[in-house]
């Protein structure tokens, strides 16, 4: 089994909330690349920002979800706060050509093929000085994750609305399942 697991989606659907709570139980996980960059980058003033260069904010995730797969070496399972393929549907969404290294990486860097994608969810969504899209935004970007990981031959299994500990309890219950197969 690849114990290389996503949780993909839309902006503010609860992956990362899960993903937290996931660690609290002992798992091990990866941050989402996007969110991080955004970070680094308004610290240092730079343009390669999703609503300044995104082109250039693209290239930084591809690089960063290229070194976390590479660095991931745990035997045991780890949870993704997305992963390469995302890049790949951000760069669908908004009209950016794809790179030879983002086509080579979504091909070669393989993930369990069980991803666990969160549909928009209205009523946690909320903006933040990170987070600038509304919430039609965050549902177009659900569209374009959902094709890019279909078009990869990944097998999406929706998380349902329901609260933190029941959304990691369905996670948990899943791969179990689908390990036993």
């Amino acid at each position: 089994m690849n114990h290389k697991i996503i949780f993909t989606g839309g902006p503010g659907s609860g992956k990362t909330t899960t993903i937290a709570y996931l660690e609290s139980l002992g798992y091990k996980s990866v941050p989402e690349s996007g969110r991080k960059i955004i970070q680094q980058q308004m610290k240092i003033n730079s343009t390669s920002l999703p609503w300044k260069n995104k082109k250039s904010f693209r290239d930084l995730m591809v690089s960063m979800d290229i070194n976390n797969y590479k660095l991931c070496n745990y035997k045991d399972i780890t949870f993704f706060d997305r992963g390469i393929i995302d890049s790949y549907g951000y760069s669908q969404l908004e009209s950016i050509k794809i790179s030879e290294t983002l086509l080579k990486s979504c091909e070669e860097l393989l993930y369990n093929k069980n991803v666990f994608i969160f549909p928009p969810w209205k009523s946690i969504y909320l903006n933040d000085d990170e987070r600038k899209q509304d919430f039609d935004d965050a549902i177009a970007t659900y569209k374009e994750i959902v094709s890019a990981y279909k078009e990869f031959k990944y097998r999406l299994i929706e998380v349902p609305r329901l609260s933190v500990k029941d959304r990691a309890k369905f996670i948990l219950n899943t791969l179990i399942i689908s390990k036993d197969q």
